[in-house]
């Protein structure tokens, strides 16, 4: 049995089964507990029936008029834990709290351009690819930076879906507002 709950600051200590994956972005402590602190709708974790992190997804509001929409910050669950439907479930919690409590335009999130099973699975909930973010994700060489998808869903609130049109060519990080 799965329990999804709203993240607490001792869950910080139970995620390294998770965040050792080579696909999860890791963050600071102090990052973690700034989105905790500052969006605490947006952070939730999956539990197993004997208390164990399987998985979490945090997020947060941003950006201005037409732009104002919940943003996946990190979603992840545990290679024990993959393929039960868990990044689906978390992810409903994000759009729901996105829709519901903060009224945004659409979700949108980073993936690796390398992670096919991820960007697969963010179609199958109905993303779809804005843009392309030339060497989002940066590397310890240049030679391994990588390309990120910009992936957009568009909320009921974006009526005409505007905010997933996409773009026709790919941009540089320093070119993405993050207001």
């Amino acid at each position: 049995m799965t329990t999804l709950r709203r993240f607490r600051t001792d869950d910080l200590f139970t995620l390294n089964n998770i965040n050792l994956d080579p696909l999860t972005e890791n963050y600071n402590i102090s990052f973690y507990l700034t989105y905790l602190a500052r969006w605490p709708d947006y952070f939730s974790v999956a539990e197993s029936a004997s208390g164990q992190a399987m998985g979490y997804v945090m997020g947060k509001a941003e950006g201005r008029g037409k732009e104002w929409h919940g943003h996946v910050t990190a979603l992840t669950v545990g290679p024990a834990f993959r393929r039960l439907g868990l990044g689906k479930q978390l992810m409903q919690v994000l759009e729901d709290v996105s829709e519901k409590i903060y009224n945004g335009y659409f979700v949108d999130l980073f993936v690796r351009a390398s992670n096919a099973v991820a960007i697969s699975m963010y179609e199958q909930l109905g993303y779809t690819t804005y843009r392309r973010v030339l060497e989002y994700y940066s590397g310890t060489r240049p030679e391994d930076s990588e390309d990120a998808l910009d992936m957009r869903k568009a909320l009921p609130r974006d009526v005409n879906k505007e905010s997933v049109i996409p773009l026709k060519h790919p941009v540089r990080p320093e070119d993405i507002n993050f207001d």
